[in-house]
């Protein structure tokens, strides 16, 4: 038996397979030459879609002879439109909410997906999506050729080399990386994987990547190489450091009301002291640089207690502010 070739489906492709069933279910009896005319395709382009209705899809199109057009031995729907208008609203408002990770190949890829999907049940969506929307927000500029390597070496399990300018960098340092995942994070890109050189993991940010090159070296995935186990329980984003250690910070003001509105760390233990009008946290985490970023956009009404090294580092930026002003 003839195996039929795989195809990929294009909004192109969807609106045919969606015409031609539709002609076909409504007993018109249409035959290859009607539909090539009515959808301005050629008969080769309609027999294949037939093909493919028949065998991927499972229709059972028949052919009749008298009628000289083709119809269905029983009955039946094309399987993308027996999805629920509740879940065609719910994909397409997913898909305006991955708006924040346009430019990057998996973006494509699934908003692709979602409207083939999708196609057949839109209508009607529209209104109400429209009240579904994401906000501007900054962005990060990035190499879609980088993206896409990265995207393909991750798939491969192969090892990567490139220029990389880090923070503490003085200038571009090449790196071989044995790539993990990747993050989204609020907007930002970043790279986490193994770095031969340091012989540690490591996070890149992705946008200041350079002359990406996949190598032939292949590498073992770890069992254990998803990033949210380095966080040690914390949840503040792209950032990991070697040790988990437990905060307490006290918050007063409007932030009292605001820090109790998210879970900022697996083990968190939120504690009121009206009396005093603030309230402490205490949780543990392994991302001191980004927890002292967040404390600090809090301004007054926040002021860690714990460790004391943290607590250090917390005076010491506000002393730096105020050299700033004078």
């Amino acid at each position: 038996m003839k195996k039929t070739p795989n195809r990929a489906i294009t909004h192109q492709m969807l609106e045919r397979l969606t015409y031609i069933h539709n002609r076909i279910k409504a007993e018109c009896f249409p035959n290859a030459s009607e539909l090539a005319k009515e959808l301005e395709y050629s008969i080769p382009t309609i027999n294949r879609d037939i093909t493919f209705l028949r065998d991927r899809f499972n229709a059972p199109i028949a052919y009749n002879a008298q009628k000289k057009g083709f119809y269905y031995s029983e009955k039946y729907e094309m399987p993308i439109q027996n999805i629920s208008q509740k879940d065609v609203t719910a994909l397409v408002a997913a898909k305006t909410l991955l708006q924040q990770y346009q430019g990057t190949p998996i973006y494509k890829e699934l908003v692709d997906a979602i409207d083939v999907i999708t196609f057949p049940q839109r209508q009607g969506t529209r209104a109400f999506i429209d009240r579904i929307a994401v906000p501007p927000m900054p962005y990060a500029i990035i190499d879609e050729a980088v993206f896409t390597a990265l995207y393909q070496a991750m798939i491969q399990n192969r090892t990567i080399e490139f220029d990389y300018c880090g923070v503490l960098d003085s200038g571009k340092v090449h790196r071989r990386v044995r790539p993990y995942q990747l993050l989204f994070d609020d907007g930002r890109y970043f790279l986490f994987g193994y770095a031969e050189e340091r012989q540690a993991e490591r996070l890149f940010y992705i946008p200041r990547i350079e002359h990406l090159c996949i190598t032939d070296e292949l590498f073992t995935l770890p069992e254990n190489y998803d990033f949210i186990s380095r966080c040690g329980g914390g949840r503040f984003g792209s950032f990991m450091e070697p040790e988990t250690v437990t905060y307490r910070i006290a918050f007063y003001g409007e932030s009292r009301l605001a820090i109790k509105d998210s879970v900022w760390a697996d083990d968190q233990k939120i504690t009121e002291y009206d009396e005093e009008g603030k309230t402490e946290m205490v949780f543990s985490a392994a991302q001191g640089y980004r927890i002292l970023k967040w404390v600090l956009s809090h301004g007054s009404n926040a002021q860690p207690l714990e460790p004391e090294d943290f607590v250090q580092d917390w005076q010491a930026e506000i002393q730096a502010m105020v050299r700033r002003m004078q």
